[in-house]
């Protein structure tokens, strides 16, 4: 019995760990939206999904979003939290899509937004700007439920401002020019971290939050481009976004595993330029994200 007692118990440690790597969350990332207010028909507005065990969480809702989490896969009933960086009209335009469209589409749980001060206004606007289309949906005849029309908006502050069994989100300051509140988000996950800039400048905070991380996306602007551009702009640019000069020194402190580029201010230069100025001080692995990308 003992020379086959050992062999069992090693079989049964095996099969115990196959399970558990069965049951592994994979989290990851699909950009539905990499694009700036700017009109790009390839790139629909700010949106991402950071995705552990078939579970969506949503962060910012630009143009496109509902659209872009369909051909992503995503149904309705997946599209019930969101967080949201700041209030730009390119990171919020697809609020409203978020709301009704997925209630159309059979959401059945109330939509779960946690974003800065602020968002419970404009929820509450933008529920009184489709009052009769909610009247006419809930009492005219189409079969609906009110609870998919039923919306939790949380203002949020630095620190964790979510968490379930899969995965805790923190939310920290950024700095985005006269925004008083603009945040990023942390996403601590059983098998990675996962860290989403929101628009920024080179920002401290953001570098000891996102340290070691498996996946870092962040927002960046050509520094190429910017030189062309009038000096009023290349104020505003530079007092709210990263350059791609900048994003590789921070890279450079954070080592991260992946960096991925969004939200990219091109302004007439190309993604090979970017990607170069970057490599001025980081060498690790660097994504130019499209919409639809998934990255694991």
């Amino acid at each position: 019995m003992r020379r086959i007692a050992f062999p069992v118990v090693w079989l049964g440690l095996l099969m115990l760990h196959l399970a558990a790597w069965a049951q592994a969350p994979d989290t990851h990332v699909v950009l539905l939206g990499t694009g700036t207010p700017n009109p790009v028909p390839e790139r629909m507005g700010p949106a991402v999904a950071v995705v552990s065990s078939g579970r969506v969480y949503l962060v910012d809702c630009g143009v496109g979003v509902v659209r872009r989490a369909v051909q992503a896969g995503f149904e309705a009933k997946h599209l019930v939290r969101v967080f949201v960086t700041h209030l730009h009209s390119d990171h919020t335009l697809g609020y409203p899509d978020l709301i009704f469209t997925s209630g159309v589409m059979g959401r059945q749980e109330p939509l779960l937004a946690f974003g800065p001060p602020g968002l419970r206004a404009m929820t509450s606007r933008l529920l009184k700007a489709w009052k009769q289309d909610l009247e006419v949906r809930l009492h005219g005849g189409e079969p609906s439920k009110p609870s998919a029309y039923v919306i939790k908006p949380v203002e949020i502050k630095a620190g964790e401002v979510y968490r379930d069994h899969l995965l805790r989100v923190i939310a920290f300051p950024v700095s985005h020019g006269a925004w008083k509140h603009a945040y990023g988000f942390r996403f601590e996950a059983r098998d990675k971290i996962i860290v989403i800039s929101g628009d920024t400048t080179f920002n401290e905070t953001l570098i000891a939050m996102a340290r070691g991380c498996d996946i870092l996306i962040h927002e960046v602007y050509c520094q190429a481009g910017w030189e062309k551009r009038s000096p009023d702009w290349q104020r505003y640019h530079g007092a709210y976004h990263t350059s791609a000069i900048d994003l590789g020194r921070l890279a450079a402190v954070v080592r991260p595993k992946k960096l991925v580029l969004y939200h990219q201010l091109l302004m007439g230069a190309t993604p090979e330029q970017m990607l170069a100025e970057i490599r001025v001080n980081y060498a690790g692995e660097t994504i130019y994200g499209n919409d639809l990308d998934v990255i694991r």
